[in-house]
């Protein structure tokens, strides 16, 4: 795979910064676009794109080709998308506008993407779609889960003004084939992405990655949104904590009714949370900022797929609940 176009579409928070990372190598011959909208479009097209890096000393600014409609832009060899699961659909006519054939499209996604099942050989549900990620199946056909490489990211990020993205630590982002195949497309991605500075692996079972993510995101993500706490104020209070545990043995129940291995227990997990520091969950990011929030990726689906298994939910069941209202609540109001 001839890596030579990249174009990040959603070049918010962790799209923003991958941007910036591509388009700052200086002796990459690759061109690099980014779809955005809004106050953010325009300031990225008037003074560049500007990323703060948590150990650098001045901040990192770049120009790249900017534009709302991605018709406006030729076909790519990548797509990178940095959109949240509920803002995908709205985006498929889009993103199929930049496929040619061989392109990949590498979807940074918190929670159930909706390609999670294609060629799942553990779960016994092989290719079955949710309506709930993908509404009338619209990013399963015009996109297709045939050239979707998987990625989790544990990267803290922020836009802290328009065109301007601050990250809180040096994170890292782990690759996989839907398939599990280690394949050449997949090592070309790496190899691009790792060359931008940034911490890169590759894995056999992206699935399995997800699931140990949303231990964390299914549980903290919601009850900060419902709290309005910052996660050093949800570890030092032992309810939140006691339900954050709950929900946390819930993601592993269903996880392993459907195939997923987790490399840590409940009890690792909390323990690793606690050196997350002050920071701002993306769902009360969203939820300060007016915005809709990501539900059905990281409860919804967390609660269906208990359904689906018979694995009993209670927890996350209140939480969806709750924080299905408040979302409704929230955007009233904006």
């Amino acid at each position: 795979m001839s890596i030579k176009t990249i174009c990040i579409y959603g070049a918010g928070a962790l799209g923003g910064a991958i941007a910036a990372k591509l388009a700052s190598r200086e002796d990459s011959d690759i061109d690099v676009s980014v779809v955005a909208r809004g106050a953010h479009l325009d300031a990225i097209r008037r003074d560049g794109l500007s990323l703060q890096e948590a150990d650098a000393e001045t901040p990192l600014t770049v120009r790249v080709t900017a534009t709302e409609d991605p018709k406006t832009l030729p076909a790519q060899d990548l797509v990178i998308t940095g959109l949240k699961g509920h803002q995908l659909p709205l985006a498929a006519e889009g993103i199929a506008a930049l496929l040619k054939q061989g392109t990949r499209v590498v979807m940074i996604l918190n929670g159930i993407p909706w390609w999670y099942f294609h060629r799942d050989t553990r779960s016994g549900h092989a290719e079955l779609q949710f309506d709930e990620l993908d509404p009338g199946g619209g990013l399963w056909r015009l996109i297709g889960p045939e050239r979707v490489i998987g990625c989790v990211a544990y990267q803290g990020a922020e836009v802290v003004s328009p065109g301007v993205i601050r990250l809180s630590h040096k994170g890292r982002f782990v690759l996989g084939e839907p398939s599990g195949e280690m394949s050449a497309d997949l090592a070309a991605v790496a190899a691009v992405l790792t060359g931008a500075d940034l911490s890169i692996s590759t894995t056999p079972d992206i699935r399995s990655e997800i699931w140990s993510k949303l231990m964390g995101n299914a549980a903290f993500n919601p009850i900060s949104a419902l709290t309005r706490a910052l996660m050093t104020d949800i570890l030092a209070d032992p309810a939140l904590m006691d339900m954050v545990s709950k929900v946390m043995k819930e993601v592993r129940a269903v996880g392993d009714a459907v195939g997923a291995q987790f490399a840590m227990s409940v009890e690792q997990r909390l323990e690793q949370s606690r050196h997350i520091g002050g920071v701002r969950t993306s769902m009360l990011q969203d939820l300060l900022g007016g915005k809709a929030l990501e539900i059905a990726p990281l409860v919804g689906m967390l609660v269906a797929l208990g359904r689906l298994t018979a694995v009993p939910t209670p927890v996350s069941e209140t939480i969806l609940a709750l924080v299905t209202q408040l979302d409704r609540e929230n955007r009233r109001g904006n």
